[in-house]
């Protein structure tokens, strides 16, 4: 016969509009929609928007909302510009320096500690997990601007705001450069 249409099954199955469910990306094995968005209304279902429905907010703090969050497709919850996090607290920066798991980077935070018997610094960093929405595609190398928020995991308290490119070539793993 051939391929069926995964979309359409859904919405053959759920009895909504196609228009709502082509606003969000169903890559998970439970149902992705944002919990601000209300998808099963009778208006919805009697009148054709064109334009589906999309929840982003601006987070304060001088950072504008990237554009991938207004005009995307995904459906993060931990996403300050999307989901249900707010930023409050340390605004911090740091060098990317993985980006193997899924929707978390590390960054890596370089400083210098003053020893008094020697009257000279030492460098020093520490390494910090940061949760990252798919508005974002940072790079190994790239200078992220993180935002405190609540625990999101065990070791993430901390979401992306900002993404820099890459300003150092090679392997930007053991750079050591203060922001």
């Amino acid at each position: 016969m051939g391929k069926k249409d995964p979309a359409l099954e859904l919405q053959l199955i759920t009895r909504l509009p196609a228009s709502n469910l082509a606003a969000m990306d169903q890559n998970e094995k439970a149902f992705q929609k944002q919990d601000a968005i209300f998808i099963g209304s009778k208006r919805a279902l009697a009148k054709k928007s064109k334009k589906p429905q999309r929840y982003y907010r601006k987070i304060g703090l001088g950072f504008a909302t990237p554009k991938e969050a207004i005009s995307g497709n995904f459906v993060d919850k931990k996403c300050p510009f999307t989901g249900n996090v707010s930023i409050r607290g340390a605004i911090l920066k740091g060098m990317c320096i993985s980006t193997k798991m899924k929707r978390t980077i590390i960054i890596r935070r370089n400083y210098l500690h003053y020893i008094k018997k020697f009257n000279r610094f030492e460098k020093r960093h520490s390494n910090l997990a940061v949760h990252c929405s798919p508005a974002f595609e940072p790079k190994e190398g790239d200078i992220i601007t993180a935002g405190q928020c609540r625990p999101l995991a065990k070791t993430v308290r901390f979401n992306v705001i900002k993404v820099d490119k890459n300003q150092i070539f090679g392997s930007a793993r053991k750079q050591f450069a203060l922001f």
